[in-house]
């Protein structure tokens, strides 16, 4: 499976109460944290600034919440598909109980279907939206790193953190980097 090849912007949700205790929250509700809050706010540095074509998050409270804060002027579309995985039997575990990617979770979604989702979800947006940001999860872009990459393990993006996905004119490449600036 491949992205469609238009720049996008990406960017973890702010730190959530899941986050905070160490515990895996795939389709688990958890809101913000205040910490996550000021991240969010300390993110509209960055984010407020730029003309999104339009601003995606999932429908967790999380991403909603930090895009509320991020992007405080902007409308936010809520995408039922770019949920987190869901962990079955392991939601509101600790994370050190975490299961391999490739490995189905008891009563969870497997890999596959959850990596099917988010690139079926990907390339809805990037059809209709010429510059989008999307706040979502790490498991999300786990799956844009194993599709651009060819794996899923990579270090775990932070807590709104924006990068910039540009492809490549030239090949089938993308030029991945931190978002710093006013534009992407």
């Amino acid at each position: 499976m491949q992205i469609i090849n238009k720049p996008f912007v990406f960017a973890r949700h702010a730190q959530s109460a899941y986050n905070a205790d160490s515990l895996i929250g795939g389709f688990t509700d958890s809101p913000l944290t205040n910490k996550g809050i000021e991240q969010a706010k300390e993110a509209a540095a960055i984010l407020s600034h730029i003309e999104w074509s339009v601003v995606i998050t999932s429908t967790l409270q999380r991403t909603q919440q930090t895009a509320s804060y991020a992007v405080p002027n902007q409308a936010i579309i809520p995408y039922e598909k770019l949920k987190e995985r869901n962990w079955g039997d392991l939601e509101g575990c600790p994370i050190e109980q975490q299961l391999p990617y490739e490995v189905t979770p008891p009563n969870g979604e497997s890999w596959d279907a959850f990596e099917a989702r988010i690139i079926s979800a990907l390339n809805d947006i990037l059809r209709h939206y010429p510059q989008p940001l999307i706040i979502a999860h790490s498991g999300v872009y786990r799956v844009l790193n194993n599709v651009i990459n060819g794996t899923p393990y990579c270090p775990r993006i932070g807590n709104v953190s924006p990068i910039s996905f540009i492809p490549n004119q030239d090949d089938d490449g993308w030029k991945i980097t931190p978002l710093k600036g006013k534009s992407i």
